[in-house]
């Protein structure tokens, strides 16, 4: 029984590091198809690399992140990230020091240049196996060229952590790793979450989700729109009015979202930020919010489920 366990627990550690495409990889994929198809025979087709729906025939910036438009699209390359602790076994509630090394594929070496995203060079998620714990940060570059972010994990488990950064030359990159915080408690057993749509308060808020079509089906587009109110005092946060972290319930599917829009209710700054999702599996997938009040960080999560497409 012993055996079968660790052989459990080995192939779980596996699954969960196997290296998932990048889903904006993926995007600009598509949106590459799409260019030449829409601009049929027009020279310089150019595309945002955040967000590659947005397209244009001529160079300036995106409408939706800000970001220099690129022409054409660049060679998709994947970037392996070197993660290591210190100490090397993390313990529940002590300081824990991550160190994020980028390697180039092309040079085997580190890599040293990134572009500025939301004006971060690297954005970093940290959730929790029962997902009680989200962590949104911003490791800082050292003179050694790697990152690193201080973290207390609060409790022993399995957590995962997604690092999103965009190499210079290259497209952006969503990588995920596994840390494993040893102690009583620790399971293979994946969050049960259930369905909670109902408005939340926040630190300074208050927030209610409209989700259109009101029917989420796996890998079918959908809109969710974040109602904010009181009805003033909404600041951009991180270069965007809004981060959106989605995430499946067994928390190998993690994508960070920019909102599509942000709509004035009644010409104020009542605000709604929709961001369009393709949830890629059935089941519930829980979807943390970050928007900034008054010079406060408010921070929403709410639980979607997602059915299988009709046969």
């Amino acid at each position: 029984m012993a055996r079968i366990s660790i052989i459990s627990a080995v192939a779980l550690f596996c699954l969960l590091n196997a290296r998932a495409p990048d889903p904006r990889v993926r995007a600009a994929i598509e949106a590459s198809r799409h260019i030449h198809q829409i601009q049929d025979g027009l020279d310089g087709s150019f595309y945002c690399p955040m967000d590659p729906d947005v397209r244009s025939i001529r160079p300036g910036t995106c409408s939706r992140c800000g970001m220099t438009l690129v022409e054409g699209v660049p060679d998709i390359v994947e970037y392996p990230l070197d993660l290591t602790m210190e100490p090397p076994v993390p313990r529940a509630t002590e300081l824990t020091r991550l160190t994020f090394g980028i390697i180039d594929p092309r040079t085997r070496g580190p890599v040293r240049r990134f572009e500025i995203v939301h004006e971060k060079l690297y954005h970093l998620f940290v959730v929790s196996q029962d997902l009680s714990f989200f962590l949104h940060a911003h490791p800082e570059r050292q003179p050694d060229q790697d990152f690193h972010l201080d973290v207390r994990f609060p409790q022993p488990g399995m957590y995962r952590v997604l690092s999103d950064f965009y190499p210079s030359g290259s497209t952006p990159q969503l990588i995920t790793n596994t840390v494993i915080v040893p102690g009583p408690g620790v399971s293979q057993e994946t969050a049960s979450i259930h369905a909670d749509m109902a408005p939340k308060q926040t630190e300074n808020s208050r927030v209610e989700l409209e989700v259109v079509p009101e029917r989420v089906v796996a890998r079918q587009r959908v809109s969710l729109f974040f109602q904010i109110t009181p009805d003033q005092g909404l600041e951009p946060y991180l270069g965007a009015w809004g981060h959106m972290l989605a995430a499946s319930s067994d928390l190998i599917d993690m994508v960070h979202y920019h909102p599509l829009s942000a709509v004035d209710a009644r010409g104020n700054s009542n605000k709604k930020l929709q961001f369009d999702i393709a949830f890629s599996r059935a089941g519930v997938h829980r979807v943390w919010m970050q928007f900034q009040r008054l010079g406060i960080v408010n921070t929403v999560a709410f639980n979607v489920p997602v059915d299988e497409p009709p046969q």
